[in-house]
C-alpha cells in the first residue's frame, strides 16, 4: 500500500487549526465576560432558543463520569482521548482509504478533540461549556446539555465521516 500524497493530507489541517482557535478564543471570551456556574444567562434571540450559559464540565459528554474519583479522571478523560486522537492521526497519514471529504472530516474531529483536551489539561475547573439550545422536549430534554464549539466540531464532522463511510460502502 502506498502512502497518501501530502498535498492531499496536509491542507485539511487548516480546519484543525481553525477549530482549535475558534474553540479556545470563544472559551476565553466566555471565561472573561460571563460568571461561571450559570450565574448569568444571555438569551441570544429573545425567544429562549439559544442561550449563553457558562458552566464547567469535569466529565465527558452529558456529564458522564462526573462521579468518578479524581484519580481516574485524567486517565479516562485525557489519556484515552489522546490515544484515540493519536490512533486517528497515525491512520490518517498511513492510509489511502480516505476520500478528500473524509480527510477534512477527520481534521475537524481532531480540532474539536484537541480543543477539549486543552481544557481538560489546563483548566482545573473543567471544560468550558456555554451554548445552551432549546430542544423542545425531544428525547426528554427541554434543553440540550450545554456544549461548546469543540463539541460541535467533533459531532458534526464525526457525522460527516460516518455518513461518507457508509455511503462509500453502499456504492461498492
Amino acid at each position: 500500500m502506498s502512502r497518501p500524497d501530502y498535498r492531499q493530507t496536509l491542507p485539511p489541517f487548516i480546519l484543525t487549526l481553525f477549530a482549535i482557535t475558534a474553540d479556545q478564543v470563544s472559551k476565553a471570551v466566555i471565561v472573561s465576560r460571563w460568571p461561571q456556574s450559570g450565574s448569568f444567562i444571555s438569551d441570544v434571540f429573545g425567544n429562549g432558543l439559544l442561550e449563553i450559559y457558562h458552566v464547567r464540565n469535569r466529565a465527558i459528554a452529558f456529564s458522564l463520569g462526573h462521579n468518578l474519583p479524581d484519580i481516574l479522571r485524567p486517565l479516562l478523560f485525557v489519556l484515552v482521548p489522546v490515544g484515540v486522537l493519536v490512533f486517528l492521526l497515525v491512520y490518517y497519514f498511513r492510509s489511502n482509504e480516505f476520500s478528500p471529504l473524509q480527510r477534512w472530516a477527520v481534521a475537524g474531529i481532531l480540532g474539536g478533540g484537541i480543543g477539549n483536551l486543552i481544557d481538560r489539561v489546563f483548566r482545573s475547573e473543567g471544560v468550558v461549556d456555554f451554548i445552551s439550545v432549546k430542544f423542545f422536549g425531544i428525547l426528554g430534554f427541554e434543553r440540550w446539555p450545554t456544549f461548546n464549539f469543540a463539541d460541535s466540531f467533533v459531532v458534526i464532522f464525526g457525522l460527516i465521516l460516518l455518513i461518507t463511510m457508509f455511503g462509500k460502502d453502499a456504492k461498492g
